[in-house]
């Protein structure tokens, strides 16, 4: 069995536009589902799967999200700060490398929340991936029956698990769930500065590189006030 990885990136610099007017004075992470911030739920879920220390980058409105870990333990945080100039999804990373350390790592959106099967979905993630044939191993959700997903999907993914990436007008029945294991060797050659890191999956796609674990549960994708209420809709049901 695969040792599941000792740190993780959390993603939580974004301006969460579509959530306002939630947003307009708070950040997005702190915003509450069931009574605890979406921050927090993922949080907990890195420290249920073993996570030692998580990296937390912020810009926007970053006072508060500091203030919300700073006695959290368990994961222990350290704050990358991109209050200067927001690096995006690629570019937050690779700032944040030296803090992450050499091994494989998790990459989880601080505002992505699922409800899991019988095994983690983390811990699933950690069993499958192998870092001889990956360099990223993103967890997946189908683009039907996901709550408050409405988009065209992301991927197609073959019986050995490697994606194939949507093409413009298509439809694909994989959406990315905002969770991941990624290799440090994903970031060979990265660029400086602010850039997407779709632009380093496309190229592990080339590889053969880049693979897809299907989410077991439910996953919601909260990117609006309205979702609020569905999403806690589902959470009461599974724990009612």
């Amino acid at each position: 069995m695969n040792a599941v990885p000792q740190t993780a990136m959390v993603l939580a610099a974004g301006f969460g536009q579509r959530m306002r007017p939630l947003t307009d004075t708070m950040p997005k992470p702190l915003v509450k589902v069931a009574g605890r911030a979406l921050l927090d739920h993922v949080l907990d879920r890195l420290a249920d799967a073993g996570v030692q220390r998580a990296i937390v980058n912020v810009h926007y409105l970053a006072e508060q999200i500091e203030r919300h870990v700073e006695s959290r333990t368990s994961p222990q945080i350290t704050i990358s700060d991109e209050r200067c100039v927001l690096l995006d999804t690629g570019g937050g990373v690779v700032k944040a490398l030296p803090l992450l350390g050499d091994a494989p790592f998790f990459h989880i959106n601080s505002d992505t929340i699922w409800l899991d099967s019988v095994k983690p979905n983390l811990t699933r993630l950690a069993e499958a991936f192998d870092p001889s044939t990956m360099d990223a191993l993103l967890l997946l959700a189908p683009g039907a029956g996901s709550i408050g997903y409405a988009g065209r999907g992301d991927f197609t993914m073959a019986p050995d698990g490697r994606l194939t990436a949507r093409h413009e007008r298509d439809v694909a029945p994989f959406v990315y769930a905002g969770a991941a294991i990624l290799s440090p060797r994903l970031f060979d050659g990265a660029p400086q500065g602010a850039f997407s890191l779709t632009r380093l999956f496309a190229r592990a796609i080339e590889q053969g590189r880049l693979h897809g674990l299907r989410l077991e549960g439910l996953w919601m994708h909260v990117g609006t006030p309205e979702a609020i209420a569905e999403a806690e809709q589902a959470i009461s049901e599974s724990t009612g």
